[in-house]
């Protein structure tokens, strides 16, 4: 059974834990994790170094062409068959070999770079870790490693683990921010927007029957969509969708609800609703709609947020 991933916040940085004991010598798996043509079997990306300190590394994906001149990693440690190190553009990769009887643990630990952006990438980072690390235990035994690509179950669960799908107040403001694995822009704003006009009214998929929904304010195509919501049958705020994209660290939704201080007491439901909701989008972008609407999870969801809001009412 594979074990799953951990993670710890180091220095201020996010730090994924991952451990495989391996009846194999730290020698034999040395060569696999730190041999170009040996990680050729396993790892996510051809890759091209020197195994000295200070050496550029170049990693190049399958289905991409190779840029020259764009080397984009650098070895940082090389001790066999103990340790080996390196930067892969703003993360840092470590495999530690550690002898247990005829065998090995091996611990390999992933610094994800790119601040709070960067860590909304946690989940599928370390799902698709769990897969390559698989690969590996695999070639290691002499067996060709299967083609996988059942990725959102692994994901949702490590999304789940460390808390990334969690809403946060920010003032009057209901925040939160989710991670889609690189699905491009306009795939994830037909997603969200579907056949509607985009007239007067907001698209289906952008509410829930927790936020009554009013007007549209502003749909501009594929970045951002407001529309008010109301209380009572009148605007008390507003939510807003923002597809952003980043060229290191991928695509992400933004969403937000402005809540009056006097309509405070309605931030857990809120903020459980959206919680929900973004679980629900992140499958419907990953071509997995789900329905009905889990009233079950929403109650669940209600309560967690009515304790954090009593131990903290802001962040």
């Amino acid at each position: 059974m594979t074990e799953r991933a951990t993670m710890r916040t180091i220095n201020g940085e996010p730090v994924l834990r991952f451990e495989r004991r391996l009846r194999h010598s730290p020698q034999k798996v040395w060569r696999a994790v730190s041999d170009p043509a040996e990680m050729v079997h396993w790892f996510p990306a051809a890759v091209e170094a020197e195994l000295r300190p200070g050496a550029p590394m170049r990693f190049t994906f399958p289905e991409e062409a190779v840029v020259d001149g764009a080397w984009d990693g650098e070895v940082l440690e090389v001790d066999p068959p103990k340790v080996y190190m390196f930067r892969w553009n703003q993360d840092v990769l470590r495999f530690e070999l550690i002898p247990d009887g005829d065998g090995c643990l091996l611990v390999f630990t992933q610094t994800i770079g790119g601040g709070q952006i960067g860590r909304l990438g946690a989940g599928r980072t370390a799902a698709g870790w769990d897969h390559c690390l698989d690969a590996l235990v695999t070639q290691l035994g002499g067996e060709t490693p299967e083609p996988f690509d059942n990725w959102l179950a692994g994901i949702e669960a490590y999304i789940e683990q460390f808390g990334l799908g969690e809403g946060t107040v920010r003032g009057t403001e209901l925040h939160f921010a989710r991670d889609l694995v690189w699905k491009p822009v306009d795939e994830v704003w037909a997603t969200l927007v579907q056949d509607s006009p985009l007239d007067s009214e907001p698209p289906v998929r952008a509410t829930n029957g927790h936020i009554p929904a009013g007007r549209l304010i502003t749909a501009e195509a594929p970045k951002v969509l407001e529309y008010e919501w109301l209380h009572d049958g009148k605007p008390a705020g507003l939510v807003r969708w923002s597809i952003e994209s980043d060229p290191a660290l991928g695509v992400r939704v933004e969403l937000t609800q402005s809540i009056p201080p006097e309509l405070a007491e309605l931030r857990a439901t809120a903020l459980a609703a959206w919680h929900v909701h973004l679980e629900l989008f992140f499958a419907a972008v990953h071509d997995d709609i789900r329905c009905p609407w889990p009233e079950d999870r929403v109650e669940m969801l209600t309560k967690h947020y009515q304790d954090l809001l009593r131990r903290r009412p802001s962040s």
